[in-house]
């Protein structure tokens, strides 16, 4: 069990508790609290917490659904998530497909860190939806989170 001194503070409120997930009020999964957050560097940390508002919005939709990620601040349009990564200390990346079906990679600095998750329709209706969150989760859950051995994997 982790120091709860050493957990990051977390609070949120919604005007409809029960259409909004409950990222804030559930407790970190153990790949979260494996090291203290005062070790990692700000990318590692944003890039975990970014898997958890992916996996917790991903919980929200419907099987005619899937994330992708909008941009904020100007007309770059929206990146479907096929991964995301960090490079310490300061750097974290998305990658996926844009509105056009072409290959994306958005590669940002914390300090600049804006993301709007949106639902859309998936690409290919008969198909079971595609669900990155609990995909990264898995990996991140099985050590592969931070490993430098895991840049090789990056899609």
């Amino acid at each position: 069990m982790p120091d709860t001194a050493t957990l990051p503070r977390v609070r949120a409120v919604h005007a409809d508790p029960s259409g909004c997930g409950s990222l804030e009020t559930a407790p970190l999964p153990d790949a979260a609290t494996r090291r203290p957050v005062e070790e990692k560097s700000p990318a590692e940390w944003a890039y975990e917490r970014l898997i958890l508002y992916i996996q917790n919005f991903e919980s929200q939709l419907d099987s005619g659904q899937e994330v992708a990620m909008g941009f904020t601040g100007g007309q770059a349009g929206v990146l479907a998530i096929e991964g995301v990564g960090f490079f310490d200390p300061d750097l974290v990346t998305f990658y996926g497909r844009d509105q056009d079906g072409l290959r994306t990679q958005l590669i940002q600095h914390v300090t600049q860190l804006n993301v709007i998750l949106r639902a859309v329709p998936k690409e290919q209706p008969a198909a079971p939806p595609r669900r990155i969150g609990f995909q990264m989760m898995q990996q991140w859950a099985g050590g592969e989170a931070g490993d430098a051995s895991a840049v090789a994997d990056a899609p």
